[in-house]
């Protein structure tokens, strides 16, 4: 993988074509929808068992490394069939979620000459860095990400993406559904919808054989339990909507499955990781980190308000232009909101989880910064924005790139290990 850290979408499809007209018995290869744009949603398959397990990958554009993983795992399994045969299991990837959001965000892929110093890992590659990451990020709106449709009451029409994973997680009724992600900077979690004996143990042992961080209190659900440091687990009281800081309500593909008994996990693999959001000293004043961070977030979003006001009137055009400028509109605006659930819940009491605080104030506006540098055309005080903030982000906590086959590895020993447990 030299070049590039990760295959794009078209390179996923060739190899996972190549792979399986290489053992056609032991793979199959279909397609079970398509997207908004035509784009056709490929399922691989492993084994012929009666039950079934389910990855997902690319749910989020921004995040390819989930589509790596399925593939190689698919690919182990075709060279050693007695890996699935054992479980009486066929596995199914869903290679791409959201291939049209990935068209868009996989164009930072074809962008990278190959940056920095050689990545230590399973296989030397070039490390890019978070300024090439983000000058061509791409992440959709909330109400755009078809992980997560629109409750019934909602009028918005459901996204074909959406509706054509409903219908094989019904067809399949799987045992287990991964949902595969990538965090841009942190460290690694672990979500599951039911409490899996001895799976955190496992989970934390990969971790720390692959010298990734464990986030130790992970803020992105709030509202579940924190098993232990990196694992998070849904209350049995927990309602089956997801709320995002935009105010969109969803009703996520992972909580819908339960209802045929699935356990669904969420498995989460950074790009670059931070040390110190594995810290587990108590932090002497909480609501301090957590306003030192609100004002983080909230400043760099009013700085970045006031350079679009500086640059006119301009509009985006094209399509491409329109999706950058909406999904970056979107988070100058959920400030406020994000400050007030921070404020809400008991955050920050720890070193790790005021790291991860820290760096969530900065990604937000960032992310924001890089999308509405290309809906307005690569305005120079957008760019010089974008630099200055993603330098900032690595330097501050110091980043360090994770290689991909370690990312990759992360997930697949997490997924059998799950796998084993619950089958």
């Amino acid at each position: 993988m030299r070049g590039t850290p990760y295959p794009t979408l078209g390179e996923l499809l060739r190899r996972a074509r190549a792979t399986v007209a290489a053992r056609p018995g032991a793979l199959r290869l279909r397609a079970v929808g398509s997207s908004r744009a035509g784009r056709p949603l490929w399922l691989l398959s492993a084994g012929h068992g009666p039950r079934h397990i389910l990855t997902v990958a690319g749910a989020h554009a921004n995040e390819p490394v989930g589509g790596v993983t399925s593939l190689s795992l698919a690919e182990r399994f075709a060279r050693d069939p007695a890996l699935l045969q054992e479980s009486g299991c066929t596995w199914n990837f869903l290679l791409c979620l959201d291939p049209d959001g990935a068209s868009l965000a996989g164009r930072w892929l074809t962008g990278l000459p190959g940056e920095g110093r050689p990545g230590e890992g399973r296989a030397a590659e070039a490390s890019p860095t978070l300024r090439g990451y983000y000058r061509r990020f791409y992440r959709p709106a909330f109400a755009a990400q078809p992980e997560f449709p629109p409750v019934a009451s909602d009028p918005r029409p459901v996204m074909p993406e959406s509706e054509a994973l409903v219908r094989l997680i019904d067809e399949l009724r799987p045992v287990v559904q991964f949902s595969l992600h990538g965090v841009e900077v942190g460290g690694s979690f672990l979500q599951l919808t039911r409490a899996v004996p001895g799976a955190p143990a496992a989970y934390r042992r990969i971790a720390a054989d692959l010298g990734i961080p464990l986030e130790h209190r992970p803020f992105d659900g709030m509202g579940w339990l924190a098993e232990s440091p990196g694992v998070l687990v849904l209350p049995d009281s927990s309602p089956t909507e997801e709320r995002d800081p935009s105010g969109f309500t969803s009703q996520a593909t992972w909580l819908y499955a339960m209802r045929h008994g699935t356990v669904s996990a969420v498995v989460e693999a950074p790009f670059w990781s931070v040390a110190g959001v594995s810290d587990p000293r108590p932090v002497a004043e909480p609501r301090r980190e957590v306003a030192e961070a609100s004002e983080i977030l909230l400043g760099r979003a009013k700085q970045l308000e006031a350079v679009v006001g500086e640059l006119g009137p301009g509009a985006p055009e094209t399509p491409e232009e329109i999706a950058h400028f909406t999904a970056a509109r979107e988070l100058m605006d959920i400030g406020p909101g994000v400050v007030d659930t921070w404020n809400s819940a008991e955050l920050a009491t720890t070193v790790g989880n005021a790291v991860s605080l820290g760096v969530a104030a900065r990604r937000i506006p960032l992310r924001a910064a890089a999308m509405m540098r290309q809906a307005l055309g690569g305005a120079p005080a957008l760019d010089t924005l974008v630099e200055a903030w993603a330098h900032e982000l690595a330097s501050t906590f110091d980043a360090r790139w994770v290689p991909v086959a370690d990312q990759t590895e992360l997930q697949i020993r997490t997924m059998l290990a799950l796998a084993r447990a619950l089958v």
